[in-house]
């Protein structure tokens, strides 16, 4: 499986559509065979259910029809304004694997608490007899005092607003509605939390990769290690530097310091993209900064080791073996969405510069080992 998370511009519709064909090309171009077939339409607010074959929810086109060619097929996406999710699953996965329950969810909580300029898109889904859910969120900026406050507040509301709606296909089949009732809870994009630090002490620990040292201020480390937020919530551990905030597009220098350009904003460069999970059976594999330049901050990707549980009757679990899933943050390109060729060739390589850093046998978000 392939998460890919961004924070797109103005809400257009042909965006969202846009950039899953680029996603799905080069998902297909480079692990699979050449894009010969249209994108599957994505879920974006009804049930899912696959076991092998076509159910009323899905398109005409027979599932053999549809995947004859293209190696990863398009399960959900769902867009919000500036933020964007979307979940791809290998052909071999939907073959061998009871895939249901899968709906979408957006939570706004941007300007006057209710905006989608801020907030979170949603993904719940069950492979088998194990529930996943993947949350994309762009949470409120700043670095002044305080502003760390309104980042948990909308944490908990993202945790307090989230529902599934629970239909009648369901059945007895019980999935879950709401974020923490899931077995596996993946959490990323941009959260925005800042350094607890001055800048000019920041960029000399940064100057000295001392990524250990500079952590001691990172506000969402002390969240989970308070529980503020995220109480029971992991992380892995941060071996690069921080992701935002850099001085202009194509540039490798941070915005302000010293030797700032006129007009450039003063910021404290911090780890604003970051990857969480919860849950049982979840073992990070790789957690990484990819240096794909076209925006002001720096995607982050985490490869993990999944176990899950497949159901072989009505009343018994089965563990399986571990099973491997990439989740990618791209950076914030709201500043700089285009239509144009550059950020579609930016985003081909970083996905194939972020699978192809992982371990050969582990390329693929779900795969069997």
């Amino acid at each position: 499986m392939q998460l890919i998370s961004m924070f797109l511009g103005v809400e257009d519709p042909t965006e969202a559509t846009n950039w899953n064909l680029l996603i799905g090309k080069t998902l297909n171009d480079k692990y699979g065979c050449p894009w010969l077939t249209p994108v599957v339409h994505p879920i974006t607010n009804d049930n899912y259910h696959h076991d092998g074959i076509p159910s009323k929810d899905q398109p005409r086109v027979p599932f053999e029809q549809q995947n004859q060619y293209s190696r990863y097929k398009l399960i959900a996406s769902k867009k919000m304004v500036g933020v964007f999710i979307s979940v791809w699953m290998r052909k071999e996965i939907l073959k061998k694997y009871k895939i249901s329950g899968v709906r979408v969810c957006s939570v706004a909580c941007g300007i006057m608490g209710y905006l989608g300029n801020k907030g979170s898109v949603s993904v719940s889904m069950s492979i088998e007899g194990t529930s996943f859910c993947f949350i994309a969120a762009h949470l409120a900026s700043g670095e002044k005092k305080g502003d760390e406050g309104r980042r948990n507040h909308q944490v908990s509301e993202i945790f307090k607003r989230t529902s599934f709606t629970r239909l009648h296909e369901d059945g007895n089949h019980l999935h879950p509605l709401t974020i923490l009732g899931h077995d596996r809870i993946f959490w990323f994009g941009d959260l925005n939390y800042r350094l607890y630090l001055e800048d000019n002490l920041a960029r000399e620990l940064i100057k000295q990769e001392d990524w250990r040292a500079l952590q001691k201020f990172d506000q969402l480390q002390m969240e989970l290690d308070e529980g503020g937020v995220f109480q029971g919530w992991k992380e892995g551990n941060i071996e690069f530097a921080p992701t935002y905030k850099y001085s202009t597009y194509n540039c490798n220098r941070y915005s302000g310091g010293i030797h700032s350009r006129a007009g450039e904003k003063q910021r404290t460069p911090a780890w604003c993209d970051r990857i969480l999970w919860y849950g049982k059976g979840v073992k990070q594999l790789s957690y990484f900064r990819s240096e794909s330049k076209f925006s002001d901050h720096r995607p982050v990707s985490a490869l993990f080791s999944i176990r899950m549980e497949v159901v072989k009757s009505a009343n018994t679990r089965y563990p399986t073996d571990p099973t491997t899933f990439l989740t990618t943050a791209p950076s914030n390109t709201e500043r700089n969405e285009t239509a144009g060729e550059e950020p579609a060739s930016t985003l081909l390589s970083l996905i194939v510069k972020d699978i192809e850093a992982s371990p050969s046998n582990m390329q693929t978000c779900i795969s069997d080992r």
